[in-house]
């Protein structure tokens, strides 16, 4: 019984030495797994021009309209207009024949052929412009003062850009805007004045702004307006992809390289952001300054990290 109890235990002292023998590889392996690298992608800080700018509706309007009337009773004998034309100032547009002139001119012209009488009254148009209505046609019977078109005056054509009141200061330096058409065509106008009042509801004010060129632009068009707020003629800026932050964007860092294969964690204070970039006050980086682009998020601060070409 002594031996067989001899023998259990040498068999234990056995079977514990085979299993620490055993734990020494897996502790080399678990130092090569804390020497992980994430591929990452770098750039350098640019140094550039940046504009801060807003972007508001502008609508084109024809702020002055002349209504065309009938000068008396009668029948419409001539139109020469068509909806969409422009007609000068001046330019005869329609004539009408009283209803006195239809009724005994045939009359008068035979028992007296000496005797001249037309009845015909000339409508010219008051001003230039393009003929937005067209309400009666050769042969209608109209009355004194009735609507027979309506032109828009050329001259008064301009954008009217609904501004909300906080941000009228930044037209003071501004006189010129950059209207963005539908399609992308740009043009430049100028500011001319401004509405007496404010809409009560959206509390924006509207700017009036003419445009230059001969280039013929409809009614009711829908421009962007843009107005420049800030002006950075040099500056460092970094790709917004470049730049992290908390979840209440209350703070901001970059992932800087202080060696080949380690980022650390830089807070940085930015500044203005225009289209894919964003303005870097603070800190100070140099050209030779290399931060991480891609592969950035979540690297924990010190991070290993492994250069991939762009």
């Amino acid at each position: 019984m002594k031996a067989k109890h001899i023998y259990l235990s040498a068999c234990i002292l056995a079977t514990l030495y085979g299993c620490k023998g055993n734990t020494q590889p897996a502790d080399d392996s678990g130092g090569d797994a804390s020497s992980a690298q994430t591929p990452v992608t770098v750039t350098t800080v640019s140094d550039s021009a940046m504009v801060d700018y807003i972007d508001l509706n502008a609508t084109s309007v024809f702020q002055q309209k002349n209504i065309v009337k009938a000068n008396a009773n009668g029948y419409v004998q001539k139109v020469n207009i068509l909806p969409g034309h422009f007609v000068n100032k001046g330019e005869l547009i329609f004539s009408i024949k009283t209803k006195e002139a239809q009724s005994i001119g045939n009359s008068i012209n035979v028992l007296d052929t000496t005797f001249k009488f037309s009845g015909i009254n000339k409508i010219k148009a008051a001003g230039s412009g393009y003929v937005t209505q067209l309400n009666h046609q050769q042969g209608d019977y109209v009355q004194d003062g009735e609507q027979l078109a309506v032109i828009s005056d050329r001259e008064s054509f301009a954008f009217v850009m609904q501004v909300p009141y906080e941000l009228k200061g930044y037209l003071k330096n501004n006189p010129n805007v950059q209207l963005i058409l539908p399609g992308g065509e740009k043009i430049t106008g100028q500011i001319a004045s401004s509405m007496p009042a404010v809409d009560s509801l959206s509390q924006t004010q509207g700017i009036v702004i003419r445009v230059n060129g001969n280039t013929p632009i409809p009614e009711n068009l829908v421009a962007k307006a843009r107005i420049i707020k800030t002006i950075r003629p040099h500056t460092a800026s970094l790709p917004k992809s470049a730049l992290l932050s908390n979840e209440t964007q209350t703070e901001f860092w970059v992932m800087k390289l202080i060696n080949p294969t380690t980022a650390v964690k830089t807070p940085v204070t930015k500044g203005i952001e225009t289209g894919d970039r964003v303005e870097i006050l603070t800190p100070k980086f140099s050209a030779g300054d290399k931060i991480v682009v891609t592969g950035n998020y979540g690297l924990a601060d010190t991070a290993k990290v492994k250069i991939s070409p762009l």
